[in-house]
């Protein structure tokens, strides 16, 4: 059995691993060509996400959904090549929403440049991204035009709060699907769409991609908490110092409103309290990583996964689809 890919994904089939790889490796390349600009300073700081490394999980999606059709049309490679640079576009623009110090082991663009680069940045990544879909045909940019609005929607709904009544849970989870899943789900979507597989094959793709990329981002929610940085290549609970409700913290209110423990209340009050403060932040941060609520998030990360491997179902046996089968278990594995 080989490896390849992130998260140690194993591929059995020799010409499978050969494709995938070829495919990643163009991509790296079309990433630093589609980075590289006349400024000097432009392309450094283009570069700056890209020559950090990173999973190329999307791209991966991109390689392995192309196997169901040509997966060397000469469409695939540009797509992958269009997804990872709107992912790398949107982690400019978190680090300066989030105020992170660190993204994929490295000094975020906006503690390095400041926030006006690091978003002028983004935007520059954007532009290079529409300057390839626009060769890839009308139909590829409305598919990409429509992923970034529930993208961005899905952003503008995680500031805004869940409305009067609506329970926060599942106002969250509406909120991943748009912001991870609609990205995961163009991936697999671009990867048959341009291979040319069949339209109903293209559809189950894109459905799996949806729940694979809740799955991923629920996995994060708890490596947030859960992990140091050596693994998780960020600053550990970067979302609970900036007060952003992820999973694990919206399942302890959820278990503290309905349980009413003291010790469930006082941990919420510490969560409501300034964790700008590293003494408050660092005894938030143990308290979640030992409380129920973060094993009631990894159990719906679980479930999550699942959902994305049924939805695999209708479509035939083949190293590929083992492939993207092993890739749930790998997002679990991820959330330990």
């Amino acid at each position: 059995m080989t490896v390849v890919g992130p998260f140690g994904l194993s591929v059995r089939d020799q010409a499978l691993e050969a494709d995938v790889q070829a495919g990643l490796a163009a991509v790296e390349e079309g990433l630093l060509e589609a980075t590289k600009s006349e400024v000097p300073f432009i392309t450094e700081a283009a570069q700056h996400l890209v020559r950090a490394g990173g999973k190329r999980f999307r791209p991966l999606l991109v390689m392995l959904a192309a196997q169901f059709g040509d997966p060397y049309a000469p469409g695939v490679v540009p797509s992958a090549v269009v997804v990872e640079l709107t992912h790398l576009a949107t982690l400019y623009h978190d680090d300066v929403m989030d105020e992170a110090a660190v993204r994929r082991g490295v000094d975020s663009a906006n503690t390095r440049w400041g926030n006006s680069v690091a978003v002028l940045t983004g935007d520059f990544l954007f532009a290079r991204a529409s300057q390839i879909l626009a060769d890839l045909g009308p139909e590829a940019v409305r598919v990409q035009a429509l992923a970034f609005e529930r993208l961005v929607t899905g952003q503008i709904l995680e500031t805004a709060g869940p409305s009067d009544g609506r329970d926060p849970v599942e106002h969250y989870l509406d909120v991943l699907g748009g912001k991870t899943g609609s990205l995961m789900a163009v991936s697999c979507r671009f990867g048959a769409m341009m291979s040319g597989a069949d339209e109903t094959v293209v559809d189950v793709l894109t459905q799996y991609g949806e729940r694979l990329g809740v799955a991923f981002q629920l996995a994060d929610d708890v490596l947030d908490i859960a992990s140091d940085s050596h693994e998780s290549g960020k600053t550990p609970g970067t979302d609970l110092r900036e007060g952003v409700p992820t999973l694990p913290v919206l399942r302890l209110r959820e278990r503290a409103a309905r349980l009413g423990l003291a010790e469930d209340i006082e941990l919420c009050e510490l969560l409501d309290s300034d964790l700008t403060d590293s003494a408050r932040h660092a005894a938030a941060l143990a308290a979640l990583r030992e409380h129920p609520a973060l094993e009631q998030a990894r159990r719906d990360t679980v479930r999550y996964a699942e959902d994305a491997r049924a939805a695999l179902a209708p479509l035939p046996a083949c190293d590929a689809k083992v492939a993207l089968l092993e890739l749930c278990d790998a997002v679990v594995h991820r959330a330990g």
